[in-house]
């Protein structure tokens, strides 16, 4: 199992609006790419200076799925991002394996 893990800076002038357009436009267009088994949005607890961070976490089956994420959907997805909220919103991403469950 694969988790793809976007961590995200977003400026406190346009949060609400964001939130807002990754519930209900951007999460539900990354489902839709069928590479992901489940999404969450998860609110990271100690705040910066500048604005709420947040974890977005996709899972995936296998690298092949991610791979093919990457390859035919991942480019038009960010640039959607940059396009609504530019330096609004700062991502940095991650890839996990999950090795154990309980």
């Amino acid at each position: 199992m694969i988790i793809y893990n976007v961590t995200l800076s977003v400026d406190r002038e346009v949060h609400e609006m964001w939130l807002a357009w990754m519930r209900h436009t951007h999460l539900p267009a990354v489902m839709a790419t069928g590479h992901f088994l489940d999404a969450r949005i998860c609110r990271v607890l100690s705040e910066g200076d500048s604005g709420t961070t947040y974890a977005v976490q996709y899972t995936c089956p296998n690298m092949g799925e991610y791979d093919a994420y990457v390859a035919n959907h991942a480019d038009r997805l960010r640039a959607e991002t940059e396009k609504y909220y530019g330096g609004k919103v700062i991502a940095f991403r991650t890839l996990l394996e999950v090795v154990h469950t309980a």
